[in-house]
């Protein structure tokens, strides 16, 4: 079940708030200057691995080590015991279930991370800005795709000072959110080409060893 849940969270187009509107929320005052801000930060963004708890709809939680490789790849490697694998390279989003064996591959473009694997990040275009917000710290930004606005949104959320990015939640269109959270991030390192090649046979080789 929780495998299910996981896989539509991150292949379904994307809200709901990823923090609590306290009063003390604050509409930021110069919206531009704030969203090139946060464009600066993720265009300079090359590579960073980071550990990720994930909590989905119904509660369930799971954790394990991000990787991303701006532009257009990224790898998600779940803990034990869950046999979950999920990569994105080439265009394409890898669905891996090592236990059963079973790949579901979708384009990119379909997801809601696919934003983050863009080669230039810009908040226009197709893209909404639904909310920006500041509070505690931490800057939230909320978007959805305009040709698809009922299909949901996706809320990045930054510390300000200095910018990183710490968490993102996926709210699908029925209302299902999952939120996962950032930790001991890393960022400038070099990754093995081979760990996003899935369109490799040898890739799954090594994933069911």
């Amino acid at each position: 079940m929780f495998r299910r849940t996981l896989l539509a969270a991150a292949l379904l187009p994307v809200l709901s708030p990823v923090l609590p509107r306290p009063a003390l929320a604050q509409a930021v005052g110069n919206r531009a200057a704030v969203l090139g801000r946060i464009e600066a930060y993720l265009n300079s963004l090359t590579t960073m691995r980071a550990r990720f708890l994930q909590i989905s709809a119904n509660g369930a939680a799971a954790q394990g080590t991000a990787m991303i490789w701006r532009p257009g790849r990224m790898r998600f490697e779940y803990d034990p015991p869950e046999p979950l694998l999920m990569v994105a390279s080439d265009g394409q989003f890898l669905h891996y279930d090592k236990e059963l064996r079973q790949p579901s591959i979708v384009p990119v473009s379909s997801t809601p991370l696919g934003f983050l694997l863009r080669p230039q990040i810009r908040f226009s275009g197709d893209l909404e800005v639904t909310r920006l917000e500041q509070v505690g710290g931490l800057i939230q930004v909320g978007m959805r795709r305009k040709d698809a606005p009922n299909e949901g949104n996706l809320v990045l959320v930054f510390a300000d000072d200095p910018m990183e990015l710490r968490q993102w939640v996926v709210t699908d269109a029925q209302g299902h959110q999952t939120r996962v959270t950032l930790t001991e991030i890393q960022t400038g390192m070099r990754f093995d080409r081979a760990i996003f090649t899935f369109n490799d046979p040898r890739f799954f080789e090594e994933q069911v060893r």
